[in-house]
């Protein structure tokens, strides 16, 4: 299984910390890692994780997990060891935080955006190659809900996957036949068009409906005409300007790519005490 922590310190220390080994005395320290602005933590165990591979000695305690909400100059955690080892793994951890809080930080935007409904924001699989579980852990610390982790555990049919003019009947076979060996396994089938809805509410083992970069009036005429029957997801383009008014036609769930692929850094800072 990748290590993202393992790659992280390889590609930054490589074969050693020269800087740290040429200025700085093997004597003890303690630092402490704050926000510089308002945002929600995530990876702050993971930033806790850095420090303890870098020197297993370390005392690392902390003071604000994942989830929670900092304001400007909040600490979120303080870790006492070698000072050597506290300024090698300074930047790798505080750029696992930046980007993670992040994540959790827009992740909360949109959910908040919603927040009058019971729509769920879902992410995507559009994450930074290899840290997908840490992405889609700090979407969770934002408040936001994991789609699927990967291609092994839903299915979802897009629409490249009907452009080869599958049938209905073809379809459904496929969904019989993959439910004879994976009982469990959910099938969702994306629609653009309010037909193709018609068309997925006659067939079985469908479990969510994707209703892909439709109009506010296509989305509350799908909704009118599952109701309620299969749970809806609405999915393209969706911005922080055009959540709320999705939220309002009625579907279940909103799936955003901006939560992980466009989600600004949070600015932090690591402080010798």
């Amino acid at each position: 299984m990748h290590d993202p922590i393992a790659f992280a310190l390889a590609e930054d220390i490589g074969t050693g910390d020269l800087t740290a080994q040429f200025f700085v005395e093997n004597r003890p320290g303690k630092a402490r890692l704050f926000s510089k602005e308002h945002a929600v933590a995530a990876g702050v165990e993971v930033a806790a994780e850095v420090f303890a591979r870098v020197t297993p000695a370390a005392s690392i305690t902390i003071l604000r997990p994942s989830g929670t909400a900092l304001e400007p100059g909040d600490t979120v955690l303080e870790v006492c060891g070698p000072l050597p080892g506290l300024l090698t793994a300074e930047r790798v951890a505080l750029n696992f935080l930046q980007h993670l809080s992040g994540i959790a930080s827009l992740t909360k935007r949109f959910v908040d955006a919603v927040a009058p409904t019971q729509v769920r924001i879902l992410d995507t699989r559009k994450t930074v190659p290899g840290l997908r579980l840490l992405e889609k852990a700090a979407v969770l610390a934002g408040g936001g809900t994991n789609h699927r982790m990967g291609l092994y555990d839903m299915v979802m049919v897009k629409d490249n996957h009907l452009a080869a003019g599958t049938t209905t009947q073809e379809l459904q076979a496929a969904i019989h036949r993959l439910h004879a060996q994976h009982p469990d396994a959910k099938v969702e089938l994306e629609a653009d068009r309010l037909d193709q809805v018609r068309e997925f509410l006659t067939m079985e083992g469908v479990s969510v409906i994707l209703l892909d970069n439709m109009s506010l009036l296509e989305l509350r005429e799908a909704v009118a005409l599952v109701a309620g029957r299969i749970p809806l997801e609405a999915s393209g383009g969706v911005t922080l300007d055009t959540v709320a008014a999705i939220a309002a036609t009625g579907v279940d769930y909103i799936s955003v790519g901006a939560l992980t692929h466009s989600a600004k850094a949070v600015d932090f800072s690591m402080e010798l005490l």
